[in-house]
């Protein structure tokens, strides 16, 4: 099945609706890349995926273990490499869990569990990554 459908909507921007929900999202092209950064550009989104992703697993991994998960919140900086090719070359990622009421061995496998969400394995080596966790 289709993810997603994009279209380019001229000016250096996309529309990308999400096929099963109907959802839509505004892409522009960032301010330094020709743009007028009206919205999130292509890879603000992989940067903000990673934060998601990661608050969406340890979500899951709560509910499965019957752990409280009521506070998640992530702040994420996006760094671009300063010479060619064009790419992202750092995120900077804080996760703040505090006042989920976990134990030390609990906070453990929910750190655990949120570091190996599928956008971190994705990225991998290709992304340096600075994870700052606050508990």
């Amino acid at each position: 099945m289709i993810t997603s459908k994009v279209d380019y909507l001229g000016g250096l921007r996309t529309s990308a609706t999400h096929v099963a929900s109907g959802t839509t999202i505004i892409t522009d092209a960032p301010i330094d890349n020709h743009g007028k950064g009206e919205a999130f550009s292509p890879t603000d989104l992989v940067a903000t995926s990673y934060a998601s992703c990661m608050l969406t697993i340890i979500g899951i991994y709560c509910q499965s273990h019957e752990l409280p998960f009521t506070h998640g919140k992530a702040e994420v900086t996006k760094i671009m490499s300063s010479t060619p090719p064009r790419k992202i070359e750092k995120l900077i990622v804080t996760i703040d869990i505090t006042n989920n009421g976990w134990d030390e061995n609990q906070t453990k496998h929910v750190i655990a569990a949120g570091k190996a969400c599928p956008v971190a394995k994705t990225l991998g080596d290709n992304v340096e990554v600075e994870l700052i966790i606050n508990v």
